[in-house]
């Protein structure tokens, strides 16, 4: 009886331990989403690879939404991320939202992997960096809160 105990155990191990397929969020209900199937030929470089078509700003900075940024910003991004233009694990922010259209900046937080596969502009950055940016699994108003954050730090008033 001892011995079907242990055979039973190892095989129940050795299966939990097997091959696990990736499984996929729906990017729209602000799960991680891992991975995104695209063409190639259709990636779009001022917008980059995600659901964001369009991002909209009011009139001036929204204070509430950069102050919620700038918390998550300490959290998330600072161990990479200096808020001038000098790199320290990554690019530095300063000029981010001058050099990048706002779709493009909210795919590439949301959705860093497929863009890294794709963005030419990525691609070189992973050069110079040697590490990939990490996916933090931000939702959908973590990640505007972000943006707006990156505004301000750009100088949005």
């Amino acid at each position: 009886m001892k011995k079907l105990v242990v055979v039973f155990t190892t095989a129940v191990m050795l299966f939990s331990c097997g091959k696990k397929e990736k499984s996929e969020e729906d990017f729209s209900t602000g799960g991680a989403n891992t991975e995104t199937k695209a063409d190639p030929s259709s990636y779009d470089p001022n917008r980059g690879l995600g659901k964001y078509t369009t991002v909209e700003f009011g009139d001036k900075l929204d204070i509430a939404m950069a102050t919620e940024g700038e918390k998550i910003q300490s959290v998330k991004c600072s161990a990479c991320h200096k808020l001038t233009d000098e790199k320290l694990v990554g690019p530095g922010w300063k000029g981010v939202t001058e050099r990048n259209k706002p779709e493009w900046i909210m795919n590439f937080i949301t959705n860093p992997d497929p863009m890294i596969d794709k963005d030419p502009k990525l691609q070189a950055q992973l050069e110079l960096c040697l590490l990939r940016m990490p996916n933090q699994s931000l939702n959908d108003t973590d990640a505007r809160n972000v943006l707006e954050y990156m505004r301000q730090n750009d100088g949005v008033k």
